[in-house]
Order: structure tokens, then C-alpha cells, then sequence
């Protein structure tokens, strides 16, 4: 599969049985690059979020509760390792597996802040996240009904994969962390505890980057 022009050079291959994770030029860069936040998550202390009143002077400093920090960098932490996940699966169940785990961690990363209007686009956006998990396992259980494999590695170059499980996989990525779904997170984004905040989109960006892989792929 690495004759593929996406693929870039062949760099590590770990097989369990058809299922093959691999390591391509591409695959690498994503995983390394959702490693390097990870360990800005790690390491790095949270900015103190301001609010200023226009037309005034006023300036009001937001205190953040540590217990909501120490959360939230967990939640940070954990949607770190299941983009790592989704970007080095080497089948369409475990991709779809770990993508929806994406989605869940996002809400956890806002889960403990104290502000409705954050917490109702975390709610409406839960509400997109689990209906595109319908998509992420319906392509890959079309796939697997019409191919018999889950396996990338197997169904490389093949065009096997029919046009709907592709859709399918596309929009399931779409509705956990892509445009046009992506506009509920919008409030999101006023959570305090950034960096935190920043592996919503750094994750949401990966994926769809791996999806675009997987689609040309298979």
C-alpha cells in the first residue's frame, strides 16, 4: 500500500492477524504532531482568562477553579490519546472507535466549567457527536458487510469500499469535530483553562486529515 502517493515511505508495520498498523511519512506526522500537544498539555499552566467591558475601563479577571483545571487537563490528556489512536489504527472499527472517544473527551475538556452558555453548546454539540457516531460505525459495518475486512492495510488500492461507507466515515468525522457541524462548538471556545481548550481543534483537525488518508486509500 505504501506505492500509494499519500502513503509517502513505508516506517513502521505492526500486524495482528489482517489488521496492520502501520507507519507511513503521513501517518507519522499527524501522530507526532498530536503528540507535541499532549505534551503541552502536560506541562503547560493554564492562561487567566480576562474580560473587558467596551465603551469602559472595566477589566474583570476570571478565577478558575484548580479541581476544574486538573479535569480539564486529564480530559486534554485523553483526547491527546485517542487521536494518537485514531491516527495510527491500521482498521475502519477501531478508527471509528477512537474518533467517537474524540468526541466524548471534547465535551469532558468543557465538562467543569461553570458558564451556560458554554455548557449549552457542549450539550447541543453531544447531541451532534452521537449522532455522527451512527455514521462512523454504519460506514464501517458497510464496509466490513461489503469487503468481509475492516482491515486498511487489505483494502488499500482495492476500491472495494462503496461510496456510501466512505460518506458515511466522512460525516461521522464531520459531525464530531468538522465544518459545518463545527459551528456548535463555537461557545465552546469561551471555556477558561486554555491550552486545554486548544486539543478540541487540534484533534478535530487530525482526524480529518486521517479521514482524507483512509478515503484515498481504501
Amino acid at each position: 500500500m505504501f506505492n500509494l502517493p499519500i502513503e509517502g515511505e513505508e516506517l513502521f508495520v505492526l500486524e495482528f492477524g489482517d489488521i496492520v498498523n502501520y507507519f507511513s511519512l503521513y501517518t507519522t506526522t499527524l501522530f507526532l504532531f498530536a503528540t507535541a500537544f499532549i505534551i503541552i498539555a502536560i506541562i503547560a499552566r493554564p492562561e487567566r482568562q480576562t474580560d473587558i467591558v467596551f465603551g469602559t475601563d472595566a477589566i474583570y479577571t476570571k478565577e478558575i477553579n484548580p479541581d476544574n483545571l486538573r479535569f480539564q487537563r486529564f480530559m486534554a490528556i485523553a483526547c491527546g490519546l485517542a487521536t494518537l489512536g485514531a491516527v495510527s489504527s491500521g482498521d475502519l472499527f477501531n478508527f471509528s472507535l477512537f474518533t467517537a472517544l474524540i468526541g466524548i473527551t471534547n465535551i469532558g475538556i468543557v465538562a467543569g466549567v461553570n458558564n451556560r452558555y458554554v455548557l449549552n453548546a457542549a450539550y447541543n454539540y453531544g447531541i451532534v457527536a452521537m449522532v455522527a457516531t451512527t455514521f462512523l460505525f454504519g460506514g464501517a459495518a458497510t464496509a466490513l458487510g461489503t469487503c468481509g475486512t475492516l482491515s486498511i492495510w487489505e483494502l488499500a488500492g482495492l476500491g472495494m469500499v462503496p461510496l456510501a461507507a466512505k460518506m458515511f466515515l466522512v460525516l461521522g468525522v464531520m459531525g464530531e469535530g468538522m465544518a459545518p457541524f463545527y459551528i456548535a462548538k463555537a461557545e465552546i471556545t469561551r471555556a477558561p483553562g486554555a491550552p486545554y481548550v486548544l486539543m478540541i481543534h487540534v484533534s478535530s483537525l487530525l482526524i480529518f486529515l486521517r479521514v482524507i488518508e483512509i478515503i484515498l486509500t481504501v
